[in-house]
């Protein structure tokens, strides 16, 4: 209440006899369908007719489940201290960026644009660029640049190596500034290629320029890799378990600050991150462990070839085997053993899940997102006895798809599952008409088709912009593993109680 006057909320606001005669009103300049035609649409796009049409499509994408490389880029940088994340192309990518990650964590992100435009285009990008690394340098006072690309920069085939050569030069940029660089063009890969090409530069890079020898092993550490993860409490929950094994340890590419700043009354452009300085000691670490083995390939390759590291890759430890593994790696790569009390963490997982599984178990399941949480999301499914149906993976490839439909074959729950590489959204929506499902598991992208078939959809991935803090909870190891537990079962329950009749809606379940 403000002054008297109630403000509300859009869903209240356009129900108003005002919103609701404008509405009206419009259709005279519309050209709109009539709205028998628009349900007999609707109707037709549940078919089994419409659905073998949908799916036969090659043309045209709908809805992916999957954005764009630089946005991973632009996460990527956020990972290391007082750097800047500056993307070479337009600034309504930046823009989109910027947006995206906001709407997700809730909090503000930094990053610059060299705004390229039609002029760029035809003449190349390299003037916004040199002026653009000026600018940011003076007003936000980076340690370090880290610089991406969008399509446009791309398909007029720019050279960042040269144009920061060129701004060095032209006195724009310190000689002792550090600019790594990635090319992440918008029209291939996803936002987890642009991370790991992000990731990748930026490592490779201070480790380069430090001229230091790489001694694998010299150091009783461990590095860890998240890649592009998009909980924050997920960043929390792996320091806490490595430091009970007792070790010191080295994330590569920490964005949880910087995506989980305080409120203190003051805004800093820099939360946390990486040290610059950690990078090159890295390469003398024990190994590395990467929590996503999809979204970090050249990553976790550059550690090996370059560092002489022995790595490991495991896809993202959601539930109880996966967590297994996990800590089964870090002791295989340190020689430390699994603390006593991890076990008894686990212990109390697997009681929890003996506790609801009655509600979970059978349920059959759609999914859709990235290639190293779907693996995850099925086997911790497998678990619960509940049936991975429809898996979509809009940036999977064939390797991902063998290890999907190896972890189905793992468990009579998984004889039904289907995984389709390279399909979107709207896809996923036919298949949820003809192949019912009592529960979907995706991002806030996939609300629309859930609602459309009425089944309970399960936010998990990026983006959630339509849910507040969920990004603040873990989701890996067995504390993770409860959240995820915690968040299936009081779904199925809402849902029971949505739909009691007087007789059954329970006080106790």
């Amino acid at each position: 209440m403000s002054g008297g006057n109630r403000i509300l909320d859009h869903n209240s606001l356009f129900e108003t006899e005002k919103y609701v005669r404008q509405r009206e009103n419009k259709r005279q300049f519309e050209n709109a369908c009539p709205e028998e035609e628009v349900l007999q649409t609707a109707a037709y796009t549940q078919t089994e007719e419409y659905l073998n049409k949908n799916l036969a499509r090659k043309s045209v994408v709908i809805n992916p489940a999957k954005a764009c490389q630089p946005l991973g880029a632009v996460m990527a940088a956020l990972g290391f201290e007082k750097t800047l994340p500056f993307v070479h192309g337009s600034q309504g990518c930046t823009a989109y960026f910027r947006s995206h990650f906001a709407r997700h964590f809730k909090e503000p992100v930094p990053a610059v644009s060299s705004s390229m435009t039609e002029d760029a285009a035809v003449f190349g990008g390299m003037n916004n660029l040199i002026e653009g690394l000026a600018n940011s340098i003076a007003l936000y006072k980076p340690e370090m640049v880290a610089m991406s690309t969008t399509c446009m920069a791309e398909v007029i085939g720019d050279d960042l190596s040269a144009f920061i050569g060129n701004a060095r030069k032209e006195g724009a940029l310190p000689e002792e500034m550090p600019v790594p660089f990635a090319n992440t063009p918008s029209f291939s890969g996803s936002h987890i290629t642009g991370y790991d090409n992000m990731l990748k530069g930026i490592l490779s890079y201070l480790f380069e320029k430090s001229g230091q020898q790489a001694k694998p092993g010299s150091e009783r550490k461990l590095n860890i890799l998240l890649g592009f993860e998009p909980y924050t409490g997920n960043f929390e929950e792996i320091k806490r378990i490595v430091e009970m094994f007792g070790l010191s340890y080295t994330l590569l590419g920490d964005h949880s600050d910087n995506f989980d700043s305080g409120a203190d009354g003051t805004y800093s452009y820099y939360y946390g991150g990486t040290k610059l300085a950690d990078v090159p000691n890295a390469a003398n670490a024990m190994g590395t462990l990467a929590l996503q083995k999809y979204g970090l390939r050249k990553t976790v390759a550059y550690t090996e070839e370059k560092w002489g590291q022995t790595a490991r890759s495991l896809y993202t430890p959601l539930g109880i085997t996966a967590t297994d593994q996990l800590l089964e790696t870090i002791s295989s790569l340190t020689a430390a053993p699994i603390p006593e009390a991890l076990m008894k963490e686990r212990s109390k997982v697997v009681d929890a899940i003996t506790d609801s599984h009655n509600y979970l178990h059978g349920k059959r399941v759609a999914m859709a997102g990235d290639p190293d949480m779907l693996l995850g999301l099925i086997g911790f499914c497998l678990e619960l006895g509940m049936e991975p149906v429809h898996i979509i993976c809009s940036n999977g490839d064939s390797e991902f798809e063998q290890e999907a439909n190896a972890l189905l074959s793992s468990s009579p729950y998984g004889s039904e599952g289907k995984v389709h590489v390279g399909r979107d959204l709207w896809h996923l929506r036919s298949l949820l008409f003809n192949e019912k499902v009592d529960l979907a598991i995706g991002s806030s992208h996939l609300k629309y088709a859930a609602k459309d078939a009425g089944v309970p959809l399960i936010r998990a991935g990026f983006p959630i912009f339509d849910r507040h803090h969920i990004q603040r909870y873990p989701i890996i190891g067995y504390r993770g593993t409860l959240n995820l537990l915690t968040l299936f079962v009081n779904t199925v329950l809402e849902q029971l109680d949505a739909d009691a009749p007087a007789h059954s809606f329970d006080l106790v379940r």
